[in-house]
This record gives C-alpha cells, sequence and structure tokens, in this order.
C-alpha cells in the first residue's frame, strides 16, 4: 500500500511539475507584420489584422515554448486598399486559393539572456518549409486593469520569396528576394 502511495504522489507531482500553461495573444497590444524592399530603393511594410497566436509552455522563461500561429491572408494591410487587392491577387498570396499561413513550432533554444531561436514549419502559398526564428522574450508582467499575467516577445526574421513560389514573376529589381519578418506582442496567460 505504501508503494502505491508513493507512485500516486510522484505521478502527481509530475503532473504538477509539467502542467502546461497557454498564453493567448492580445491583438489590441501586438502586431503581425513584413517588409520586403520595392525597387531596390525602399522598404515597403505591410501587416495582418486577422491572425491567432497560442504559446503552450511548462516553464516561466518560456525555454521550453512552443509556438502556434495562424493568419488569415485575406487580412493584409498596408494603408494602401488598391495595393492590399493586388497583394490579394494570384500575382502574390493568392489568397482565394491559400487562405492561411501557419508556423508552428518545432524547437526552441536558448541563445543568451532572453533571446531565443524558434525553429517551426512555416506554410506559406501552399508551400510548407523549417525557418528559424529569433524571439526576445522581454519579461512578463501583472496587468494593473486585469491583474493577469502577461508576457512580451517581439520576433524577427527573414525567409526567401523564391522558396515558397511566393510572387515567382516578379524580378529582384521590383520585389526583393528576401521578406522580413517582425512580430511584437503581448500574451495573456
Amino acid at each position: 500500500m505504501k508503494k502505491i502511495t508513493i507512485i500516486a504522489s510522484l505521478l502527481a507531482l509530475s503532473a504538477t511539475t509539467f502542467a502546461q500553461t497557454t498564453w493567448s495573444v492580445d491583438k489590441a497590444h501586438s502586431r503581425l507584420g513584413y517588409s520586403v524592399s520595392h525597387m531596390t530603393i525602399s522598404e515597403q511594410e505591410g501587416n495582418f489584422k486577422d491572425y491567432d497566436v497560442k504559446i503552450t509552455t511548462t516553464k516561466d522563461d518560456f525555454s521550453d515554448a512552443s509556438f502556434d500561429v495562424t493568419i488569415n491572408v485575406g487580412s493584409i494591410n498596408t494603408e494602401n486598399e488598391m495595393r492590399d487587392k493586388h497583394l490579394k491577387s494570384p500575382d502574390f498570396f493568392d489568397a482565394e486559393k491559400f487562405t492561411t499561413i501557419t508556423f508552428k513550432s518545432t524547437s526552441i533554444k536558448k541563445v543568451s539572456g532572453k533571446q531565443y531561436k524558434v525553429t517551426g514549419d512555416l506554410t506559406l502559398h501552399g508551400v510548407t518549409k523549417p525557418v528559424t526564428l529569433t524571439a526576445v522574450y522581454n519579461g512578463t508582467v501583472e496587468n494593473p486593469m486585469s491583474k493577469k499575467p502577461v508576457a512580451g516577445f517581439t520576433i524577427t526574421g527573414a525567409i526567401k520569396r523564391a522558396d515558397f513560389g511566393f510572387a515567382s514573376a516578379m524580378p529582384a529589381a521590383v520585389l526583393g528576394e528576401t521578406i522580413s519578418l517582425r512580430a511584437s506582442g503581448e500574451f495573456t496567460k
């Protein structure tokens, strides 16, 4: 009987120790965007208005976190209605055919301090490829209004558009080959 009690206690302790916490994006305090060179002389920026991001972790420092991102392609926003319509067309995102962009992390590695390398599978334009992004954990505070814990992250990276068959008819002199990614956000426990 004593053996069963010890085993049950260990199982309860391990369940508590490894309990996962899910953090949900606070869209009012977050932004998910990109920039790309236009005609080699400027950077054009855009963002997505409709997306969902979940972070799951068992550790307070997020060193075992997993990231799950889903973006509605049709929510692209560049502050220019005509450009947004063109970006949704088959020339670029082909939003009717490829309705979402997803990223699902497969590993996270601490680089130093609060900086991590997050590797995962990015699906864009119907193509899935592994990418590695830089994530900076900006800390966790208690929101004075909701009294809930809020964690902040800044995530950056870059992809080659040719790797995803994205805007393949556009020459590099018109549209840069590298797309820079940047997200910053707050997540509520």
